[in-house]
């Protein structure tokens, strides 16, 4: 009976399943607020999570659980549940308080636990990490440009045009969505609408520059840096197996040269 209850619990194809069915089930709640059989799923599914992990604790022991990164968020999120649970029951305990909304967005991050069961997420999430550490700084110094950027509009036409340039922060954002491509030419032409043309036509060819530099060329450049970054293990393993491959023939060589030398 243990042993049954361990293949089934330490399964990930079925953990997937439940995790799939509580998805369901709480894209169903709240969808559709009179469907409450839908909260018993959601209740089941959570004593399933429960259930597994106490029965990795006691397999794995808990120091060897909450070694692995991955059980710490398990943990965490299961924990997070239990509320909602309890709302279900008695939510009176809760609406007293005005915590049963946010009881009900814990129970969203469930969602999150399907991630690490997917094959080789583990090695995508790590090149990830080692490719934002690596393009940390071209990332920092695109930021530092769009916030210039967006003090020098803000402080010269925050008066012109209030409706982009009013505050720095609503200046960092029509600045970047002036780079992303998303304004490229409306908030321009709000711009030059409001001055005269001489000065027009300086304000389009400053924005056209921007739009180059920060969206075309920037967003392009760190999209590249980040890509071959998320690669490069790929290209080293490549590069092994050329040089590995280069010294296998150059023995051959070798080996038929000594060979004719002695014919």
């Amino acid at each position: 009976m243990k042993n049954l209850i361990k293949s089934v619990f330490l399964n990930d194809k079925i953990i997937l399943a439940v995790i799939i069915l509580n998805s369901t089930a709480i894209f169903l709640q709240e969808s559709f607020e009179d469907l409450h059989f839908i909260d018993y799923i959601d209740v089941m599914c959570t004593f399933i999570f429960i259930i597994e992990m106490i029965v990795k604790i006691s397999s794995f022991g808990f120091r060897q659980y909450w070694s692995e990164g991955w059980n710490r968020m398990d943990f965490i999120l299961v924990m997070m549940s239990l509320p909602s649970v309890v709302a279900l029951f008695w939510p009176s305990a809760f609406e007293e308080l005005g915590l049963f909304l946010i009881l009900r967005l814990f129970r969203v991050f469930r969602f999150f636990r399907a991630v690490h069961i997917f094959p080789d997420f583990a090695t995508i999430a790590q090149k990830f990490w080692v490719a934002m550490h690596k393009t940390l700084g071209i990332f920092f110094g695109y930021f530092i440009m769009i916030i210039t950027f967006a003090l020098i509009c803000s402080c010269f036409l925050k008066e012109s045009v209030p409706e982009f340039f009013s505050t720095p922060s609503q200046s960092i954002y029509s600045i970047f969505r002036l780079c992303t491509g998303e304004g490229w030419y409306e908030i321009p032409d709000a711009v030059t609408s409001v001055t005269t043309p001489f000065w027009g036509h300086l304000l389009r060819v400053f924005f056209c520059l921007m739009l180059i530099g920060g969206g075309i060329i920037g967003l392009s450049l760190i999209n590249s840096i980040f890509v071959d970054t998320m690669v490069s293990d790929n290209n080293d393993d490549l590069k092994e197996q050329i040089c590995s491959l280069e010294e296998k023939i150059d023995r051959l060589e070798k080996l038929l040269e000594s060979k004719s030398d002695k014919l």
